[in-house]
């Protein structure tokens, strides 16, 4: 009996003992796992891979982005997770430096621009004189012969014989006889010879000689130079004839040439700076004291006056100056200003890209502004932006590239689309393509399922291919350089045309552009992106030559031309033709809607307005080869 409660006590003992190591061997346990949780480290299988161009998409393993072939990062955690819109273009940190996006936060400011104007010196309208002979008669002698002499006010200027002039100082000398019996008689012959503009000292040399002369000197009743001679020696005059023009040059007239649309910026006493071809190194100043009310019917242009003091006289009649005046817009006050390189211009809207504010994500989204006046470097926004908005400013492209290439609203997309992999942004190919066709937007790649199914190898593809900005040329072979090439020098042809107002040679020549067109070989283009962005230019310029080649009307193809500009522009700029393009703007184009458009010479030939106002325009940028 003993011998069993033994056993019972040792049985005891032994579950004791079990329960208390169990007990302690969960707390041990439980530390264990606390402490090796202060070094744990992520299991690589649930690592996430992700583009630094395209952050919506998420993969598990490494390898290349399925949209711009670029090599995935590894995804860092974000425990501050914000809520993003459909419409944003989000950028990681990598990609916002690798883009070298810069922005500017919108401000409210006075419309102030500086303007350039042209101008030609004249002489002031106020001094213009004409030296008209008081005695009629016949010339005997010219002291002042030649156009450009000067003169001056008492001078000797012809001299005259007049049988009228004899007659009225016999009349003077009769009168003398008697003056103290009737000094009127005496007094109205000095006067009748003073109404001839001859003066005191002439009349009382007449007196004290006690003869008649038979010629008499006329003198000058203004100072200035002579203009123009209108009389020979041995001419008869009548009284009242005109014997020379002569112009005072002591102030002088500049008169500027303002175009339409500057004409709101100048206003009655703004202070002109100017220079004169003819002396350079030396700067004039005068206050604008007319704008012509007119603008002319030919040249369009209404004339800008400013008044300069001319003390030297070193300002000459038809010299020509180059004006600049700092103007302001009257009536506007705080508008919303933003650089121009924040607007992407398609010809029918303009488009930028703000920054929305959040606190950790970097993105965009794409909004359409209505532009006012042009301030040189910046622009007047009257409706899309607020104050205290931000706007990207450089790097738009690229920011506008990438909405293309995920199917967000874009500048040549505005209503966004579906991203085919196998074709391009916002286009459906068509065919058995439509199979490949996938938004990758909002696909989250991180499901095997989506993994290796985008119908596309994209491996192949070369880093930073959709990050592509105006001023950075897209490489491709010299084969489609030399296709593009021939399709602008049609245009080129087309622009000729316009400015030769001659819509049938227009049509012709939209022909032949139409033609070079299908000669571009796409297949050279390795490059997606530039690929993606010639589908789209190509398509612009094909719809656009096709209208101008069907109508007849000049004013309906240059309304197509100008859409047509817009987008061969921008293939020139992308790939280049081999030559040096000159992109030229006119302000009064499209009923002032201003147009651009491309050309081979510096000198303005407007394809707009034709011979109604050929020179109107300026060069708005050198597009070198």
């Amino acid at each position: 009996m003993k011998k069993y409660k033994n056993y019972i006590i040792g049985t005891g003992i032994l579950i004791i003992g079990i329960i208390v190591g169990i007990a302690f061997s969960g707390d041990g346990s439980k530390m264990d796992h606390d402490e090796s949780g202060h070094e744990y480290v992520q299991d690589p299988v649930t690592q996430l891979w992700t583009c630094a161009m395209h952050p919506q998409i998420k993969m598990k393993e490494p390898g290349n982005c399925p949209i711009c072939g670029m090599e995935l990062i590894p995804l860092k955690g974000n425990d501050t997770a914000e809520k993003i819109s459909d419409e944003e273009i989000v950028l990681n940190q990598e990609a916002y430096q690798l883009a070298n996006i810069q922005t500017t936060v919108v401000l409210k400011a006075n419309a102030t621009k500086e303007l350039h104007l042209l101008g030609r010196v004249q002489p002031d309208e106020r001094k213009l004189f004409s030296q008209v002979s008081h005695i009629p008669g016949r010339i005997e002698h010219l002291y002042v012969n030649f156009t450009g002499e000067k003169v001056s006010y008492g001078q000797k200027i012809v001299r005259i014989y007049s049988p009228e002039l004899i007659a009225a100082q016999k009349e003077l000398f009769e009168a003398i006889k008697s003056k103290d019996v009737y000094p009127q008689l005496y007094t109205a012959a000095r006067n009748k010879l003073k109404l001839w503009k001859l003066n005191e000292a002439q009349i009382s040399a007449i007196e004290k000689s006690g003869n008649v002369k038979e010629e008499i000197d006329i003198l000058s009743d203004h100072s200035g130079y002579v203009m123009k001679r209108n009389v020979e020696l041995g001419d008869y005059v009548k009284e009242g004839s005109v014997l020379f023009d002569i112009a005072n040059l002591s102030t002088v007239w500049v008169m500027f040439e303002a175009y339409e649309s500057d004409i709101q910026w100048i206003h009655i006493n703004d202070e002109f700076n100017f220079t004169v071809q003819a002396l350079p190194g030396k700067t004039f100043k005068g206050k604008v004291t007319y704008v012509d009310p007119f603008v002319s019917a030919t040249t369009r242009v209404a004339k800008v006056r400013v008044e300069v003091n001319n003390p030297s006289n070193l300002l000459l009649p038809e010299m020509y100056a180059t004006g600049i005046v700092s103007a302001r817009l009257a009536n506007v006050k705080d508008a919303i200003i933003i650089p121009k390189s924040a607007v992407l211009w398609t010809g029918k809207r303009a488009v930028v890209y703000v920054k929305v504010p959040h606190e950790k994500t970097i993105s965009f989204v794409y909004r359409e502004v209505a532009l006012g006046a042009d301030l040189g470097d910046f622009y007047i926004i009257k409706d899309g932006l607020m104050e205290g908005e931000t706007v990207a400013t450089n790097g738009v492209f690229r920011i506008d590239a990438s909405a293309q290439l995920v199917g967000k609203k874009s500048m040549m997309n505005p209503e966004g689309g579906k991203v085919s992999l196998g074709g391009h942004a916002g286009m459906d190919m068509g065919g058995d393509n439509k199979t490949s066709s996938a938004d990758h937007s909002k696909m989250d790649m991180s499901d095997p399922k989506m993994q290796g199914q985008t119908g596309t190898d994209h491996t192949k593809m070369e880093n930073n291919t959709s990050h592509v900005d105006m001023n950075q040329r897209i490489a491709t072979t010299n084969a489609f350089k030399s296709q593009l090439e021939q399709v602008f020098n049609a245009y080129i042809k087309l622009k000729d045309a316009f400015v030769a107002d001659d819509g049938s040679a227009a049509s012709a020549s939209a022909k032949t552009l139409l033609n070079a067109m299908k000669k571009v070989d796409m297949k050279q283009l390795s490059d997606h992106t530039a690929h993606n962005h010639w589908m789209t230019i190509s398509k612009e310029i094909t719809g656009s030559a096709t209208s101008i080649s069907e109508i007849s009307d000049i004013e309906k193809q240059r309304s197509h031309f100008k859409h047509l500009s817009a987008h061969l522009s921008k293939g020139v700029k992308l790939f280049g033709v081999n030559q040096k393009v000159y992109e030229q703007f006119c302000p009064m184009a499209d009923n002032n809607a201003g147009a651009y458009w491309l050309s081979l010479e510096k000198p303005i030939k407007n394809p707009y307005l034709g011979a109604k106002m050929l020179t109107c325009g300026d060069v708005k940028e050198v597009i070198m080869k």
